[in-house]
């Protein structure tokens, strides 16, 4: 029951963060939907890797699953607005929006300048409203749907060895059961008990287990580029930091005394930098928000980069073929190679971020649940 309550509420909070903040904006003008059209001909003549790769690592509000032709084939997703012009909510797919060719409702997707890939509230003339701010954005993204896959993959592997454990609890595991036991054994004896101590690592195991394989699918799911699988939830840096915000929200709730007192009289620190202003507090406090910002980081810039070098090798095919069409064969040859040694590498650095993530994370909870003598 534990698991599961915990596991929900880290769904919760990676779905809500899961979405850029919104900004303000002034009144400017959206591309008309009449040169749409000349704009996606010119974008396909001249390759541009920049968006070539960000669109690739980049959230979007439908899946794009392949393209034949000038066709794209892509799953729309559903749209939830929030129009502080109107004060109504607005609900509709994507497919609506017709890839930022057209707009829906007074809403367009918008496809080139500063807010590229935002929705925005425009008029019957196809221009922004000025004065107008950016509505308030609860769409399910792909990286949400991604997200929500991951969960239901936990739950169905999870779920099946949970129930084999307690109908069969002196059977010798088999099949996926002898491996899952395998790595919770791992983070049991090589992560959370060396770091936690004996006496508090079993009430962190839940939260250690979860955070390990939550991140572990999710960066091994990056990896497949075939639907369902693709999405970059690990390398999208409000995953990490609702991860990251799950550690310190726990780390701050089991702190004990010698904790607590540790940061606000810390031992062997001269009188004055404590009183009449306490700088020593409010250093020892930041220390420990730096902490989960340094996971956020670790995790978020591992995975991306991975990505992006998978993107700029294949983008080496289109930009040499672009000079030569013999110089495009050639250079594949060599780009498809090394994505290859690429992938193969990013499959062990999915397990060594989760690793560092789950043993980071339970060092910090070992520091704050120490017993001082």
């Amino acid at each position: 029951m534990k698991n599961t309550l915990l596991l929900w509420v880290m769904i919760l909070v990676t779905t809500l963060c899961a979405h850029g903040g919104q900004n303000d904006f002034r009144g400017t003008e959206a591309s008309p939907a009449s040169n749409v059209d000349e704009q996606t001909q010119q974008a396909e003549k001249d390759f541009n890797p920049g968006d070539f790769i960000f669109d690739h690592i980049g959230d979007s509000h439908e899946w794009h699953i392949f393209t034949i032709g000038h066709r794209h084939i892509s799953i729309p997703l559903p749209i939830i607005l929030y129009s502080r012009t109107h004060n109504k909510l607005f609900f509709f797919f994507s497919n609506k929006l017709h890839h930022g060719h057209s707009s829906y409702k007074g809403f367009s997707l918008m496809i080139e300048g500063e807010y590229k890939g935002k929705i925005v509230e425009v008029d019957e003339s196809g221009k922004i409203i000025e004065g107008a701010q950016l509505p308030m954005d609860f769409s399910i993204t792909k990286n949400v749907v991604g997200i929500w896959f991951s969960i239901a993959l936990l739950l169905l592997i999870f779920i099946p060895v949970a129930k084999r454990y307690e109908n069969y609890p002196l059977t010798a595991p088999k099949g996926l059961q002898s491996l899952m036991e395998t790595v919770i054994l791992f983070v049991r004896d090589d992560i959370a008990r060396p770091s936690i101590g004996d006496r508090h690592y079993n009430r962190f195991m839940p939260f250690l287990l979860t955070v390990f394989f939550f991140i572990l699918i999710n960066n091994l799911l990056g990896l497949i580029p075939i639907f369902p699988a693709g999405a970059n939830t690990t390398g999208n840096i409000a995953v990490t930091m609702a991860l990251a915000l799950c550690t310190l929200i726990l780390i701050l709730i089991s702190g004990n005394k010698h904790f607590w007192k540790d940061i606000f009289n810390p031992p062997g620190i001269p009188i004055f930098l404590k009183l009449p202003i306490p700088i020593m507090p409010f250093v020892e406090m930041a220390s420990w928000i730096i902490k989960p910002l340094v996971l956020m980081i670790r995790l978020f810039a591992n995975i991306l980069a991975g990505h992006i070098i998978a993107m700029v090798l294949f983008g080496l095919i289109f930009i040499f073929g672009a000079v030569n069409i013999y110089f495009g064969y050639g250079i594949s040859v060599v780009s498809i190679l090394l994505t290859v040694f690429m992938s193969l590498l990013e499959i062990l650095v999915a397990f060594i971020q989760a690793f560092v993530f789950t043993m980071l994370s339970a060092i910090f909870l070992g520091m704050a649940t120490a017993e001082h003598h």
